[in-house]
């Protein structure tokens, strides 16, 4: 075999150059066999034939024998060791020009060859998306749908070329949202819908092709899976329940295709997905949840599902989900429960329906996404100051929460629980908040979140720090003193970095520090006054004020 191999490249070499058809067609036939029965054996000789730099003159649109070139390149590039020399042959180029043949087998074996050559390979893969190939074949998909193996040619290219990000503009200029769409609704095998999926899938994360895929009618297809799947314990069937509920919360992550679907909140779409939270298929309860955490994106629509009773809903979900339950249900839950409680008009409702109580059953989960989520529809529910004071003398809560403000290997969960610790003291205003934290051990890590990076947390625990000392100093004094809380006041005053609130909140401090001893022979100790003085030019009144006053202060105590 390796001797007529080699006579085959020698007689090919010289009947590319001649362009006898005839015997081209033999030379090409005789590689494709040898390809067959020892691809990468066969592969090696040709590299090093020196035969791959002819095959870019043998492309040629008009040849007979393109479709074979074409063929043999497909070929010989499965093997990563050929795909540079067939770039460096310079094969891309009239591969590309191809594309444009009206013949199918040549637009089958140079969207082969194209795929092979650039596999696993993003700089070529950018290369091909610059030259032009996304619309072409867009609009081969449309012309050839009839013809399977083009179709699924141009479904693979879809899915390589969709996964660069510099990709997305370009489909969402075609009709692509149209054409698979179009062909999805054909499809009857799980395979041939499995493939469509995985091109959906990386175009629907761009907002513009949400948009038309939306309007091209994928949700009602998606929706129509989900129906004809629920009841099915065949495994195709529920991986395509589970690819189809993904694919429409994906869909509503956009925020013109979620209000699109929405529709006032009387849309067919949101109706059908609200029926699928009481379901008792947890695939259905996790996408059910998340998309009315996606569609809780405004006011508007927060207002509408709460006064329409989303609400009662997600309640019914969580408690099924209590006791070993499912943590992605009880995340995706409590998301959307965070998300309708942000309008101010929605929280004394919310209260009253006891979401309070549901959210404190989870206050064991060990799941620290679980956790992040709780305490951030807490945190959003206790604007009002009795819902506060009633959380915050909730000393289970409490000891729950400053347990969680050492979770260092979560940093959502220690920022979220300093923020609801600072919140139900804001809120509340109570001794008896005040005390239940200092009890528990929580003045310590206030203390700590006065030195964030986030100035707003930075803000929240000096506000709750200060309302601490004004109510409540001698109960907190000894842990004030131990978290070195007056050193830490120093450093942000001295430091020009320091945003206007935090000065004019640390010198509030050190105002009701002259109400302990202890604290107030730190202030002293620690020569304040330069400090505070320096502060009295500053460009922002509110501090500038301050600093006067609390100039003053120290002057008439000293």
């Amino acid at each position: 075999m390796a001797d007529n191999l080699s006579d085959t490249l020698k007689k090919l070499k010289i009947t590319a150059v001649d362009r006898t058809e005839d015997s081209l067609d033999g030379c090409l036939d005789c590689l494709l066999q040898a390809l067959a029965q020892n691809n990468t054996e066969t592969s090696e000789k040709i590299q090093g034939s020196g035969i791959l730099q002819l095959f870019a003159s043998l492309l040629s649109p008009q040849s007979s024998c393109t479709a074979k070139v074409a063929n043999i390149i497909a070929e010989v590039a499965k093997n990563e060791f050929m795909r540079i020399p067939c770039v460096d042959a310079g094969l891309i180029s009239p591969l590309v020009q191809l594309l444009n043949s009206k013949d199918q087998e040549v637009l089958l074996q140079t969207g082969r060859a194209l795929g092979n050559i650039c596999y696993d390979s993003h700089s070529l893969q950018a290369q091909l998306i610059n030259m032009g190939v996304i619309p072409t074949l867009v609009k081969l998909l449309g012309i050839h749908c009839q013809n399977v193996a083009l179709t699924e040619m141009c479904l693979v290219a879809f899915g390589n070329l969709a996964e660069l990000e510099s990709s997305k503009e370009q489909f969402a200029s075609t009709n692509i949202a149209e054409e698979l769409v179009k062909l999805f609704k054909k499809q009857i095998e799980h395979d041939k819908k499995e493939m469509i999926f995985e091109v959906l899938a990386p175009l629907a994360e761009n907002d513009a092709i949400k948009l038309q895929l939306v309007e091209a009618g994928l949700v009602e297809c998606l929706l129509e899976i989900v129906q004809q799947k629920v009841d099915s314990d065949k495994e195709d069937d529920i991986a395509e329940l589970k690819t189809a509920s993904d694919l429409m919360v994906l869909l509503l992550l956009g925020d013109e295709s979620m209000q699109k679907l929405f529709e006032g909140g009387k849309g067919n779409v949101f109706q059908r997905v609200l029926s699928w939270i009481p379901s008792n298929n947890h695939q259905l309860q996790l996408a059910g949840a998340l998309a009315i955490a996606n569609f809780a994106r405004n006011d508007g629509n927060c207002i509408h599902m709460v006064e329409n009773g989303i609400v009662e809903k997600l309640m019914d979900l969580l408690d099924r989900h209590v006791e070993d339950g499912n943590v992605t249900v009880q995340h995706a839950a409590l998301s959307a429960l965070r998300n309708l409680a942000i309008p101010v008009i929605n929280k004394a409702k919310m209260l009253s329906s006891g979401v309070t109580e549901t959210v404190l059953k989870f206050l064991k989960s060990e799941m620290p996404p679980v956790q992040f989520k709780l305490l951030g529809t807490l945190r959003m529910l206790i604007d009002a100051q009795e819902a506060a004071e009633q959380l915050g003398k909730n000393v289970k809560l409490v000891e729950r929460l400053v347990e969680w403000c050492e979770a260092k290997d979560h940093a959502g969960v220690m920022g979220e629980s300093n923020r609801l610790l600072s919140a139900l003291i804001r809120h509340s205003k109570s001794k008896d908040v005040i005390k239940t934290i200092v009890q528990s051990g929580g003045i310590k890590h206030l203390v700590t979140m006065a030195t964030s990076e986030h100035v707003i947390m930075q803000n929240e625990a000096l506000v709750a720090l200060a309302l601490i000392s004004a109510l409540e100093l001698g109960t907190a004094e000894k842990d004030l003193e131990s978290a070195k809380l007056v050193q830490i006041l120093h450093k942000l005053l001295a430091d020009e970095r320091s945003a206007p609130e935090i000065k004019y909140n640390s010198m509030v401090l050190i105002c009701a520090f002259m109400g302990s001893d202890a604290l107030y022979k730190e202030v002293q100790d620690l020569a304040f006054l330069d400090v505070v003085s320096k502060l009295r030019s500053h460009e922002n009144k509110s501090v500038a004020q301050q600093a006067s006053l609390t100039e003053q202060r120290l002057t008439v105590e000293s």
